[in-house]
């Protein structure tokens, strides 16, 4: 390949910040593989997930991370036909187009580092091409554009997938993250009745406003938050809830609070040793309770539809917080995130556009 070595942060041990090494890429490019180099990535909370080991031990170790990104295409594999060397391309977690590749072995002092079929925190990638769509760079902001392989279009197949949402929903979300404000950007976009947050947070509470949200509630506890809601809503209670937190609490808030045929979509996933409690009787009655992979999306529909989106103005996305660091700085971003910042952490690698 035309790149034989790139830089990349390595999970090496779980619960440990990722060490940043030069890593030996593949020989060459198999079957579906495409190079890229990166442009800009998100930081994701799964990626705290997978750090922290959330679901237990990590069986690959050492590995890449990241499944977020922009970048250009510089080298395609045997049987590729979706791209070519020079496309600019959102890198995504979910599958769309093209074939499902072999995932690649990078090396590091004679080590094998693992990788999925997309790593974004690595300067050059060896990436499924079905893990790729192809866009215009030029139709958005390069620290936005990175959003729709995740957040973006996460929260889109969450509310038109998982919720099968309707003009007619009241919204209840949990955790004012990426994912997070981008629900609240489409549920807007989707003309929400109502839009209510809760995130521990309340320096969060007049970005929220800002988002044009009707209400913000501060969590301290489990009894406090439903005594909030439950004032804020009166008898209609919320007809859908939507968890980011992944915490047992706000799961447990989010079933209890909602109406008798609400719909419950959890998208953070909690920890292994995070149990949650709820009565299951209300689900034989018309109540809903589901986990969402991703909202089913697809990236080769979504992505080019929020991008007409953004082109015509229709979604918003002036006021989507976003962090850039330098890709130096990526174990302070990851505390940035898991300090709670409103939004996303994106990471810039100053390649050119």
């Amino acid at each position: 390949m035309i790149i034989k070595k790139t830089e990349a942060a390595v999970l090496f041990e779980s619960h440990a910040p990722l060490k940043l090494v030069e890593i030996d890429l593949p020989e060459e490019l198999e079957a579906g593989q495409v190079l890229v180099e990166l442009i800009t990535s998100g930081i994701c909370g799964a990626q705290i997930n997978e750090i922290d080991a959330v679901k237990g031990p990590d069986k690959f170790l050492p590995h890449l991370l990241g499944h977020e990104g922009l970048a250009k295409v510089l080298e395609v594999g045997p049987g590729v036909s979706k791209l070519v060397p020079g496309d600019e391309v959102v890198m995504h977690w979910r599958p769309s187009a093209g074939i499902i590749a072999k995932t690649p072995n990078y090396r590091f002092e004679n080590r094998i580092i693992n990788a999925g079929w997309v790593t974004t925190f690595n300067r050059h990638a060896v990436v499924s091409e079905n893990r790729l769509t192809k866009i215009q760079i030029g139709s958005s902001d390069k620290y936005v554009l990175p959003l729709l392989g995740c957040a973006l279009t996460t929260a889109l197949g969450v509310l038109e997938n998982d919720a099968k949402f309707s003009g007619r929903d009241s919204l209840l979300i949990f955790g004012l993250g990426g994912v997070g404000v981008s629900l609240i950007l489409f549920a807007k976009f989707l003309r929400a009745r109502k839009i209510v947050v809760v995130d521990i947070d309340v320096r969060k509470k007049l970005f929220a406003e800002k988002l044009g949200v009707d209400k913000f509630i501060q969590f301290n506890s489990k009894d406090q938050t439903i005594r909030e809601l439950e004032a804020f809503f009166g008898a209609n209670l919320p007809s859908l809830a939507i968890d980011t937190s992944g915490k047992s609490t706000s799961i447990e808030i989010c079933y209890e609070i909602t109406s008798d045929l609400g719909r419950v979509i959890l998208v953070g996933v909690p920890n292994i040793s995070d149990k949650t409690t709820i009565y299951t009787l209300p689900l034989h009655f018309g109540k809903v309770l589901t986990g969402s992979k991703g909202g089913d999306s697809i990236p080769d529909k979504d992505i080019p539809f929020i991008i007409e989106l953004l082109k015509t103005s229709e979604l918003d996305v002036s006021n989507f917080p976003v962090t850039k660091i330098s890709f130096d700085k990526i174990n302070e971003g990851i505390d940035l995130i898991r300090s709670g910042i409103n939004g996303r952490v994106v990471i810039d690698f100053g390649s050119q556009i």
